[in-house]
């Protein structure tokens, strides 16, 4: 491949989950430019992978265009309850589309037209603008990230008690984010998965009840599924959010209250072309580090 064909931009390289895509891409012989705010992630990002640094902001046009020079792809995730999410989304598949890159990894949301979660319909006008676009796209519609859990991790070591901000019977379609990286790697890097559309997500809508079970086999002892109330539930997180924020936060988990979270493992497997991680698996990991 040439030089431009092996060049991926990746958004937030150093975040929780744009920094699993970049171990991945990095394996399959791409050359990772991580696009990041400020060069005091630069080290991280390169520990991860990547080759270069480039210093943007998703709200700049001018940085956008100077971190494309010579990429062929790109893979972007927006960041969590941003209030202008959608615009940062559709800018950067603009830039996209002036710099000539071929392939765009967006990942977006399970369910992007369900209106009532603004989070997920922030989504769409991307998901819109790719469609409208030149570029090879590959849109990831990953359920609920298995590494939420570790949020949690430490009370259910200390107390016994696995809580969650709606009913211990709700179903929750989950992903391990390891897999949707894997998925955005291939994407990136080979044709097959180009203009796909993929429900991603693991065997499997357990509810708390079932989790609490694999959470003590993993440890050795009982645990509890509990129920708590979202603003107790929120509070170690309230730093690092608005009120605007929490109140979409408390809306999904209003959601997963009322209809749970409903998904289907074939396309993830289909992709992988392997078994997607299982629950159970992510859960013996945490019990084992």
């Amino acid at each position: 491949m040439s030089q431009r064909s092996n060049t991926i931009l990746v958004v937030g390289a150093t975040g929780r989950f744009a920094g699993l895509v970049v171990p991945e891409l990095a394996r399959r012989g791409a050359r990772v430019r991580a696009l990041i705010r400020n060069e005091a992630h630069g080290t991280l990002a390169k520990s991860l992978g990547a080759a270069e640094i480039a210093i943007g902001d998703l709200r700049e046009r001018g940085s956008l265009d100077r971190a494309l020079e010579g990429a062929a792809g790109v893979f972007h995730i927006g960041p969590a309850f941003a209030p202008d999410e959608a615009a940062m989304g559709v800018s950067m598949v603009e830039a996209a589309v002036r710099a000539g890159v071929r392939k765009f990894v967006f990942s977006s949301v399970i369910q992007p037209s369900h209106i009532r979660l603004k989070n997920h319909a922030a989504k769409i006008p991307v998901e819109d603008a790719l469609y409208s676009s030149p570029l090879e796209y590959t849109i990831l519609h990953p359920a609920n990230f298995m590494q939420n859990l570790r949020s949690a991790w430490p009370t259910v070591l200390a107390t016994g008690t696995f809580a969650e901000p709606f009913p211990t019977t709700a179903r929750i379609a989950r992903v391990d984010y390891r897999d949707i990286a894997e998925v955005a790697a291939i994407a990136l890097t080979e044709d097959r998965l180009a203009f796909a559309t993929l429900e991603l997500c693991a065997e499997g809508r357990h509810n708390r009840e079932e989790i609490a079970r694999m959470m003590g086999e993993a440890l050795g002892r009982p645990i509890v599924a509990g129920t708590i109330d979202f603003q107790e539930w929120a509070r170690p997180i309230l730093a690092k959010y608005t009120d605007h924020q929490l109140d979409l936060l408390a809306k999904v988990h209003a959601h997963y209250a009322e209809a749970g979270l409903g998904g289907n493992s074939l396309t993830l497997r289909a992709a992988l072309q392997r078994e997607p991680r299982s629950l159970q698996g992510f859960i013996r990991e945490m019990a084992q580090s």
